[in-house]
């Protein structure tokens, strides 16, 4: 049995595609067995919806009278710095971006109240942000300061483009120490006080497709409440981290870098998140449609919580300083069911990703398929996988030498 995205394509535009959630083709594969499904089943949609730091937008502004560059100098949008560097008029908005007095572990934990992807929820929720710029003055740009209220619809160009974003599988963030920390993983409490995660398991996207065979550059996803693209493997992918036997990864693995226009976009899905004592970030909703082209194929889709496993991390003093123990691993079923157990100690879990938004995302993936309103795309290249080479490398220093 093997199927194409073409062929697929034709039974969506007919209105014959038949599309589940990565949460039901569990039970129709348990059910019926893998090559049934692969028959009967077009389209498994997946989702998920958190924090993603490597998230931003670029911008640009158009032209004032009489005309300013930005590139070179400074440019704030409601008081958070941006990157100018690129040319009179572009710029990026980061989502940890935060105002230049920011008290920020000053008074700890700080509370990061207001970052980039506030900004940026601001923005997609219609709202006038103000505009503030200082530049040095050319001959062809001669203006030297800016200020101004906009909005999202009066740029030009507002794209959401994330660096990486979807991280295939993460850690388990526990803390061994005898105070409490504050961490991009959420606070944790001493003497493992709680546990968290980050991850909507079974609904997550990368992993129903643990070695890459239908996710490419170009492969057209759900971002942010609407329509996007993966534009590249993202920062930091891994893909040969250590895997279970049916090929999904125990450690984090890989990363998307993904696209979108950021005027179709919803603030629903896209929410500015403060993190205590640590700062600011993106929480963001992602959906990956994965075609189901064999029966590999839809066996990956049909992986369950009780088979993904994720590493227990310590985050006090292991991940800090980069020593690579890992106190056991633990299924998402368990981490979901409140409790695991570390050192013989019983902990309470909690998740920083949503599981009922990720659902959320991957029903309406689904729905707009049915409706034909999303066709699928053919990559036109692949992400690496295991057969690249590619490993994430942490950096490493060397001294520098100063002379006189």
């Amino acid at each position: 049995m093997a199927k194409t995205i073409a062929e697929i394509n034709q039974k969506i535009k007919k209105g014959q595609v038949v599309v589940v959630n990565a949460e039901e083709i569990i039970d129709i594969v348990r059910e019926k067995g893998t090559a049934q499904a692969a028959r009967e089943v077009d389209v498994v949609t997946t989702g998920t919806f958190g924090p993603m730091c490597s998230s931003g937008a670029y911008f640009n502004i158009g032209h004032t009278q009489p005309r300013i560059k930005l590139g070179g100098g400074r440019v704030y949008i409601n008081d958070i710095p941006t990157y100018a560097g690129f040319a009179a008029l572009d710029i990026f908005l980061g989502a940890t971006a935060i105002p230049d007095d920011d008290p920020r572990n000053k008074l700890y934990p700080g509370e990061f109240n207001y970052g980039g992807g506030h900004v940026i929820e601001d923005l997609v929720a219609g709202k006038d942000v103000r505009l503030a710029a200082s530049a040095y003055g050319t001959d062809c740009y001669p203006r030297k300061k800016l200020e101004t209220l906009i909005k999202l619809n009066d740029l030009n160009e507002a794209v959401l483009f994330n660096v990486r974003n979807a991280y295939q599988n993460y850690n388990v963030a526990i803390n061994l120490s005898r105070s409490t920390i504050y961490t991009y993983m959420g606070v944790l409490k001493p003497y493992l006080g709680n546990a968290n995660f980050c991850s909507a398991g079974q609904l997550s996207p990368l992993l129903n497709d643990p070695h890459y065979k239908t996710i490419g550059i170009g492969t057209k996803i759900f971002v942010g409440g609407g329509i996007g693209y993966v534009a590249w493997q993202g920062t930091q992918h891994n893909p040969t981290a250590p895997r279970a036997e049916n090929g999904v990864p125990k450690r984090p693995a890989g990363t998307l870098a993904v696209i979108g226009d950021l005027k179709q976009m919803k603030p629903e899905w896209l929410r500015g998140t403060s993190m205590l004592g640590y700062g600011t970030t993106l929480t963001v909703g992602i959906g990956l449609p994965i075609p189901i082209l064999s029966e590999e194929i839809v066996s990956n889709t049909a992986v369950s919580d009780e088979e993904i496993l994720a590493p227990v991390v310590d985050y006090s003093e292991a991940y800090p300083q980069r020593k690579v123990d890992i106190l056991g691993e633990v299924s998402y079923a368990q981490l979901k069911s409140g409790k695991i157990r570390v050192n013989d100690k019983s902990i309470t879990t909690s998740g920083l990703s949503s599981y009922s938004k990720a659902l959320s995302i991957a029903n309406q993936l689904k729905d707009w398929i049915k409706k034909g309103e999303f066709l699928l795309t053919e990559p036109v290249a692949p992400i690496p996988g295991m057969e690249s080479g590619i490993k994430f490398k942490p950096l490493e220093e060397r001294k520098i030498e100063y002379n006189g």
